[in-house]
């Protein structure tokens, strides 16, 4: 069942750019995600720490690779009920999937990453959802956002030294199984994890469908998993 999003949401949406979904994951799926997700994420550390020796890694966050081969829970969820009524509905029901991020943040005096929008808005209309695999607390690598940066003509916007400088900014801490939803024109960050836990979360790429961003081959090795039209075209195995 596609749930379509309210009028208020559609309004925030417009006039703030993002959207939260408590419990958008939550009983058995949370804890088969969380559960593959701390799985693998300990399973390929040992590369990690080696591309970290080599020099061709950061310390300050972690992605597993190739995650959506590794476990059917995270192509699942490109397509969970609870947010794809709502990224349809704002691609006018044409929707095309990017790519996962299956991210690890330890804690840090320093975020691994400043104030930014992801693209320009020349760029077709580019969407993220974040879902926190375990909770986030204030303090603990929350993403932030600044509602309605996402707007023309607003701005121009600067990176700030320090996180929580950044004007206009809303942090958003949840529970595990919380998702956010957000334009990325928009300014928006993970704040400092001052905690004693890394944080845990998955970042879902979307863009409104081009023909230029339209590639059979990137999810192919998934296609088993693609059994439906509807999701057959949401990761680009079919044009139509």
């Amino acid at each position: 069942m596609m749930i379509r999003p309210t009028e208020a949401q559609r309004k925030q949406w417009k006039e703030e750019g993002y959207l939260v979904f408590e419990n958008a994951i939550e009983g058995d799926e949370l804890r088969r995600l969380q559960k593959a997700f701390d799985y693998w994420a300990e399973k390929c550390k040992p590369e990690w720490i080696e591309r970290l020796e080599a020099g061709e890694a950061t310390a300050t966050f972690y992605d597993i690779p190739n995650v959506l081969e590794k476990d059917e829970v995270f192509v699942d969820i490109v397509d969970c009920p609870s947010y794809y009524g709502s990224l349809m509905a704002f691609t006018d029901d044409d929707l095309i999937f990017l790519a996962p991020q299956v991210r690890m943040v330890p804690p840090w005096p320093l975020s691994y990453t400043g104030w930014h929008p992801d693209v320009a808005r020349t760029n077709p209309l580019h969407i993220k959802v974040q879902i926190y695999v375990n909770d986030v607390e204030p303090g603990c690598g929350e993403f932030a956002f600044v509602p309605g940066s996402h707007k023309p003509n607003v701005g121009p916007y600067s990176r700030p030294k320090w996180q929580e400088s950044m004007p206009g900014h809303k942090t958003l801490p949840g529970k595990a199984g919380t998702a956010i939803m957000f334009n990325t024109y928009g300014w928006h960050t993970a704040m400092d994890n001052h905690s004693d836990t890394p944080r845990k979360s998955i970042i879902l790429i979307y863009e409104k469908r081009t023909p230029g961003r339209v590639d059979a081959k990137r999810f192919a090795s998934i296609a088993h998993y693609c059994t439906t039209p509807q999701r057959r075209k949401l990761f680009s195995l079919e044009e139509e």
